[in-house]
């Protein structure tokens, strides 16, 4: 099935659904071919989910695909292909020119000090001043990229002088059980704060397009914290 589903993420990224195929039905269906059997109505396949989910029978999640085209930073797609069991396709720079698209947060945050890998508001940082700072070091990277395009250098070497906060593209297919799981991993508070907005849109998308199986993950597989997808369990 064709997608329609296009959300923007940060302030330049965006997260879009370009088809799927299976959805909750064919869950069910991939389930019941085990012993020869039917779909037997939406109450009775919608208990056969959960009951799948609550006993970890997951391979026929597996299923129901999903291919998006996501636009993210960098910084956020060195995280993002740490899940390997999918599918990726990304824009080249050796190919093209980068284009004028870089990440600028809106706050700056500080180190957490309780954990090493994680971050915490900092109301106290000037936040105008390291900002003016970050655009002033970005400005002067495009422009050393341009310059070396321009004396005849291959994309391939210019492109090294870019930061890693640049947008960059890719598509994305991924089946239902790894799409859970990062969704568990990155929608999580505790993953970085940038790639939590694309777990929550990613969540968005999964939960219209496989209802069944969202509440039966928000029953059974949520093992995150996250305040957005927590007031969804009943």
């Amino acid at each position: 099935m064709t997608g329609e589903k296009t959300l923007p993420v940060l302030d330049k990224g965006f997260v879009r659904l370009v088809e799927w195929m299976g959805g909750d039905q064919g869950v069910v269906d991939s389930a019941r071919v085990s012993y020869g059997g039917k779909s037997k109505g939406e109450d009775a396949d919608r208990k056969l989910i959960g009951y799948l989910m609550k006993h970890s029978h997951m391979t026929p999640f597996e299923h129901s695909v999903f291919k998006f085209h996501v636009a993210c930073p960098i910084f956020v797609m060195r995280q993002w292909i740490r899940h390997r069991m999918a599918s990726y396709n990304e824009v080249s720079a050796r190919y093209t020119e980068v284009k004028d698209e870089f990440y600028i947060p809106t706050r700056w945050r500080a180190q957490d000090l309780k954990n090493k890998q994680g971050s915490v508001a900092a109301p106290a940082l000037d936040h105008g001043a390291l900002t003016a700072a970050f655009e002033g070091n970005m400005k002067d990277a495009l422009a050393a990229y341009r310059k070396m395009l321009a004396q005849g250098v291959a994309r391939e070497m210019a492109r090294m002088v870019l930061p890693v906060n640049l947008y960059t593209e890719f598509y994305w297919t991924i089946n239902a059980r790894s799409l859970m799981n990062f969704i568990t991993l990155r929608a999580d508070v505790h993953a970085q704060w940038e790639i939590q907005q694309y777990g929550e849109a990613l969540a968005g998308i999964f939960a219209e397009k496989m209802p069944w199986t969202w509440d039966a993950f928000l029953v059974h597989g949520w093992k995150g914290q996250n305040p957005k997808i927590d007031a969804q369990r009943r």
